[in-house]
């Protein structure tokens, strides 16, 4: 390999590279992560349908009886499929038990974990490798005949291949004539760096060429995209990752960012559709609670948003700060953010967005209450824009709807009950809302005034919740609340509240939601 002018590491000939995605096996060892038997169902088959990885790994064998039946679920889908020799499941040096738990789940492909590290072998298992052996034949020959594909892991490789290398040979050496597939070496402690790893695999692809080699890095010092940059450059044709970094400790690499680092800076070819790993990454974080930085690479919420207005100013006279990893390729688009560093190219690049036209005086005096606005610390986004121009120039535009009176009656074990009075396009109405809670219960209440012959409106559908107080604040502190909200058409918007209440926090989200709903009904009405 070597850099090119344009930063591009190219090999000599572009390779396919598969991957291996085990956040449903690995991915559950992340500190506090536990997926259901449904979830497990719905990530996999995003992860194969959707995104078309290669292989995924989903479950350790003989954990529950929740897990089997989640597995059997997954089976009969990808078996209708397809899909069935794609995944895989962990098993364990124990004979016919690990093998005939996948079998019952109708599965057809075992990960079976070996002790790729003499100390693991003589202290955790209390056997010599003779006997370690024996063991792993009994339990391939048993899978083998029952039709069973065989992987096989070498845990703590990396530890195994530094202190020992005599062991890992003489381990391969008895392996490598046992009929099977993959041969998966892991980092497992994350201990490695790229020049390690380029050493150790390029020897064990020169000594074994005929062994089809997985590796599987772990990021405990941050370098597990340039570990597997370096172990693709020794030779090895597959890399396994998860969604999120999900994974024990520090997590395993990145599935979005290996992809994307495996097709720009080296050149390589892998299956997956990048148009729904933005998706996918939402969908592994509400199902794990885990949530994804705000400047995670590729999924990030913010990492295609340009802060500061010369950048903002460079797109707009000629695309001076947009590079090969643009967000359209994930499905995604560029932002410019609204603070005390904007400029006038940040503000029209906004107003662009949104429709909006105004004069440069006008301009001028909204881009001063924003700057003002991220000077006090406040977070400003495109959805807020036009409120502040409201604001700012004393317009009626989204104010079609105000709130006069709202009293919230909830009681332990009871269905909360809320009486509001608003005032929408000047006409006044009154209406009551029940719901598991009084934020729910007033949008019980703001639908059914909208639901009226006059209005008809169908709000969009809830799909974020975030709530936030200052660090280190009082139980009489102000509370922001941001809502994601998502309309019949997939659009998004985001609107945010402030108040010492939480749940007016909310209303006051939901009020601007509804504001810029009817601003939009009231557009298209006049055209």
């Amino acid at each position: 390999y070597s850099p090119t002018h344009t930063g591009q590491i190219m090999s000599s000939a572009s390779r396919h590279i598969q991957l291996m995605d085990t956040t449903l096996r690995d991915g559950e060892q992340t500190q506090g992560v536990s997926f259901t038997p449904s979830e497990k169902v719905h990530i996999a088959r995003a992860l194969l349908d959707s995104l078309r990885i290669d292989r995924i790994e989903v479950a350790s064998a003989r954990v529950s009886e929740g897990e089997k039946q989640a597995v059997a679920n997954l089976n009969e889908w990808a078996h209708k499929e397809g899909l069935l020799g794609r995944i895989e499941v962990l098993g364990f040096v124990d004979h016919t038990r690990s093998v005939d738990w996948i079998l019952e789940t109708g599965g057809q492909v075992i990960n079976l974990l070996t002790k790729g590290s003499e100390k693991h072998c003589r202290e955790q298992l209390g056997k010599d490798l003779a006997a370690h052996l024996e063991d792993i034949r009994k339990t391939v020959d048993y899978a083998l005949q029952k039709e069973m594909q065989v992987n096989v892991y070498l845990e703590d490789w990396s530890n195994g291949y530094a202190d020992s290398p005599d062991y890992v040979y003489a381990l391969l050496d008895a392996l490598k004539d046992m009929g099977i597939s993959h041969y998966m070496l892991p980092d497992t402690l994350g201990v490695m760096s790229p020049e390690e790893v380029y050493a150790s695999l390029s020897d064990m692809t020169t000594r074994y060429p005929g062994l089809e080699f997985d590796f599987h890095p772990h990021n405990d010092y941050g370098l597990a995209v340039a570990n597997a940059m370096a172990a693709v450059r020794a030779g090895i044709n597959t890399i396994h990752c998860t969604v999120n970094c999900l994974g024990e400790r520090a997590g395993n690499v990145s599935l979005a960012e290996l992809a994307v680092v495996l097709r720009d800076k080296m050149g390589m070819q892998v299956s997956i559709d990048e148009t729904h790993i933005v998706q996918l990454s939402d969908l592994v974080a509400n199902f794990s609670g885990k949530r994804v930085a705000a400047n995670a690479p590729i999924v990030g919420s913010d990492v295609f948003t340009q802060t500061a207005g010369i950048h903002a100013d460079g797109d707009q006279k000629g695309d001076l700060y947009k590079t090969q990893l643009s967000p359209e390729r994930f499905a995604r688009s560029r932002g410019y953010a609204l603070g005390k560093l904007s400029g006038k190219a940040s503000l029209a690049k906004n107003l662009e967005e949104l429709g909006l036209k105004l004069s440069e005086k006008k301009q001028a005096r909204v881009l001063e209450r924003i700057i003002k606005l991220g000077d006090s610390k406040q977070r400003i986004s495109t959805d807020d824009l036009p409120f502040i121009i409201a604001d700012v120039l004393e317009s009626t535009d989204f104010h079609h709807i105000k709130l006069l009176n709202c009293s919230i009656s909830s009681r332990l074990n009871e269905e909360a009950v809320v009486r509001i009075r608003v005032l929408v396009n000047g006409a006044e109405h009154d209406s009551e809302g029940h719901g598991n809670g009084g934020f729910d219960a007033f949008m019980d209440a703001v639908r059914k005034i909208l639901k009226l012959p006059e209005y008809q409106i169908q709000l969009p559908d809830l799909v974020d919740y975030e709530v936030q107080i200052p660090r280190g604040g009082n139980t009489n502190a102000l509370t922001e609340c941001i809502i994601s909200w998502e309309d019949a058409r997939g659009k998004r918007l985001k609107t945010r509240g402030l108040h010492a209440n939480q749940v007016y926090a909310a209303v006051n989200a939901a009020l601007r939601m509804v504001n810029i709903v009817l601003h939009g009904a009231h557009l298209k009405k006049a055209s």
